[in-house]
Formats: structure tokens, C-alpha cells, sequence
């Protein structure tokens, strides 16, 4: 299976299946002399990990991180830094009936046509358990960012009908919510919708925004390898997202010139903008502004109310999907789009290095 690689320079592999014996990633390209160490991941991979309240799967998972190489007396040594988390809590004969159909919203059916076979307990690659690579891979990336001063912050926006206010705004309420939801109020009638949606057997989406602030100018490529474009392709990777906004994103469509264009000034000997309709990022290369991107997230595929679909006999049937599934996939999610943007940043940042010569002599002068 090709397409499990992600990058340039700071590259990761990830691999493992919703109910293997485990799944992890392989580092490749980070700097050596980063402090780290397995609590710096664990505390992103805990904000995905399952079982955490009513809106999430109940299967109960402790996804504990082991790094097995790359790290030496608490630093990267600039070698590959291997991650590890094992499965414990497996319950793969909820899913042997599917074998013989194709759920409706999975990817039964176009892994079947593909690959002729499947590892159809919950989902095998296909499953948002493979994001447990991503996280522990992104949280080496946010990292390095914050090392530069860079901080990149995810939170769930919307939820069915329910969004958030700004005016209600407040950081530390994204890690105590159960929504991951940065107001208390918004959260609790997102809440509220959620269980009427689980009363009918049915699951919900959502919108989730990304902001990275202190990010330099002079990120990305003017054409086939924008920062934008590379951001779209990490975010869509993710396999509940079918829609991504950087900036004012669809609004732009409806909207002239003159209220688009981010007009500049100077601010203390720096150009600067006035707005930033554009979320950070002009013809591919970031500005120097608020990076702001949003990912549009589907309900759960997985319901317990009865839906049609087709067996491998090519016979019409309805079917009651079984298992232990979240009614929404959102709050989890968001620190899934939190560590993609961390590493397709931490990648641009390192490609960005060999962009001018001067750059390049002022790194081997004193060699």
C-alpha cells in the first residue's frame, strides 16, 4: 500500500490497523538536540484517546506512547524516532458480520475494488484509529514550532447547528469540554443536540478551526507545493473531512475586491495588514499573519439505525451496523488537525532554509 508517507524533510510514515496488535509511526528528519520525551507526546495523543465521555466510543483504550529510537538522554538525535502504541482493547467479533457487506459512508466498498481484500475489523486502515501515528508525529512537530515560538491552536467551531461565540471565547475551555469546544455555553447546548441525536440512533458533524500564530513570512511555494495547497492535502487526508476553508475560505466567492484585498501599512519598520481575509497565506506563501483554516467534518458513519446496502453477493439488504462507535467524530478530531498542520508547518519550515543563498552562507560561514 502506497500513500502512508507524509513530507520532504520532516517526513512520517505511519502504519497499523484498528485492531492489530498496534499502530505507530516513524519520524524521520527532525533536528537533533529537541528535547523530548514520551509525556510530551502523551499529552496529545490523551486528547483523541477514546472512552473520555457520553459523546465518545465507549471502547476503552490507554493509547500509551513507547519511543523505541531517535531520542538519547531526553533529546532527538536526529536518527528516525520510532512510536509505538499497542491495542488493548480489541473487540474484533462486533465487526465479523460486515465482512460479507459494505456499510454505507465507510470504505468497504472502494477498498474491496481496489485491493480485492479487507481487514474489515473496524475499518483496518481505513479507521480513525490510524490517526494515532499522526497525533504522536505532530506533537514532535508542535514541538519543534514552540521552540521557534510558533503555537498552533485547534478547537471545534461548530457542532450541527450549534456554534461557537467570540465573544464567549476562552482557550482553556477546549481541553474541559467534552465538544472541545472554547465556550462553556455553546458546549453545553451542543451537548444537548448530541443526545437527541443518540436518542435516535443517529450521529451528528461538525466544523473544526485551526489558528497558528507567530508563523513567518516566506512559507511555501508559489506553485505545485503552496502552503495552502499542501495544508488542504494534510487536513483532506483526514478521513472524516470532506471539505477545507483557509481565511475567509467559500466567502470569497460572493464577495468584490475591495472588501477581499488585506490592505499592508507599516508597523515598526514591518509591513503588516490591516485584515486577513486571506488566513495568512498570499499566493501560496505565508505573510506573516494569523494562519486560520478550518476543516469540515461529516457525522459519524457508523449508526445504529437500520440503512440499505449491498452484500458481496450483489443482493440488496438492510442492515443494523453493530460495535462501539462516537456519535460525533469532532472533538476528537481536533487535535488530529491540530498535529497535521504541526507537521506540514515544521516541513515548510525546514524546506524554507535553502530558499535564499545568503541563508544558506550565513548557516556555513563559520564552518
Amino acid at each position: 500500500m502506497a500513500g502512508s508517507t507524509l513530507g520532504t524533510i520532516f517526513k512520517i510514515t505511519t502504519w497499523g490497523e484498528s485492531h492489530g496488535k498496534a499502530l505507530g509511526v516513524v519520524v524521520d528528519g527532525c533536528p537533533a538536540g529537541l528535547s523530548l520525551c514520551e509525556t510530551d507526546i502523551q499529552i496529545y495523543l490523551n486528547r483523541r484517546k477514546p472512552g473520555q465521555s457520553s459523546i465518545t466510543t465507549p471502547r476503552k483504550e490507554d493509547d500509551l506512547v513507547e519511543i523505541l529510537s531517535g531520542v538519547f538522554d531526553g533529546k532527538t538525535t536526529g536518527t528516525p524516532i520510532s512510536l509505538i502504541v499497542r491495542n488493548t482493547s480489541q473487540k474484533s467479533h462486533d465487526y465479523s458480520e460486515i465482512a460479507t457487506y459494505y456499510r454505507p459512508g465507510h470504505a468497504d466498498y472502494t477498498f474491496d475494488e481496489k485491493y480485492g481484500f479487507r481487514d474489515y475489523r473496524g475499518g483496518g486502515r481505513s479507521s480513525g484509529r490510524e490517526t494515532i501515528g499522526r497525533v504522536a508525529a505532530g506533537a514532535i512537530a508542535a514541538k519543534l514550532l514552540a521552540s521557534m515560538g510558533i503555537r498552533v491552536c485547534a478547537y471545534t467551531k461548530s457542532i450541527g447547528p450549534v456554534s461557537i461565540s467570540q465573544d464567549q471565547f476562552d482557550k482553556s475551555a477546549i481541553l474541559s469540554t467534552p465538544t472541545a469546544m472554547p465556550d462553556v455555553t455553546a458546549s453545553k447546548k451542543a451537548e444537548e443536540y448530541l443526545a437527541h441525536c443518540m436518542a435516535d440512533y443517529d450521529s451528528a458533524g461538525g466544523v473544526i478551526e485551526c489558528v497558528v500564530d507567530s508563523l513567518p513570512a516566506g512559507l511555501g511555494d508559489p506553485v505545485f507545493e503552496k502552503l495552502d495547497a499542501n495544508l488542504a492535502k494534510a487536513i483532506m487526508s483526514i478521513g472524516a473531512v470532506k471539505a477545507f476553508e483557509i481565511g475567509d475560505g467559500i466567502q470569497v466567492a460572493t464577495a468584490n475586491g475591495s472588501t477581499n484585498n488585506d490592505a499592508f501599512h507599516m508597523c515598526h519598520n514591518k509591513v503588516v495588514k490591516e485584515t486577513n481575509h486571506s488566513g495568512g497565506v498570499l499566493g501560496g506563501i505565508s505573510d506573516g499573519s494569523r494562519l486560520v483554516l478550518r476543516a469540515y467534518v461529516k457525522p459519524t458513519p457508523s449508526i445504529f439505525t437500520e440503512q440499505s446496502t449491498v452484500n458481496q453477493s450483489g443482493e440488496d439488504i438492510k442492515v443494523k451496523i453493530k460495535g462501539r462507535h462516537d456519535p460525533i467524530i469532532v472533538p476528537r478530531a481536533v487535535v488530529v488537525v491540530e498535529t497535521m498542520t504541526a507537521l506540514t508547518l515544521a516541513d515548510a519550515l525546514l524546506l524554507n532554509m535553502t530558499a535564499k543563498l545568503d541563508s544558506i552562507k550565513e548557516f556555513y560561514k563559520h564552518s
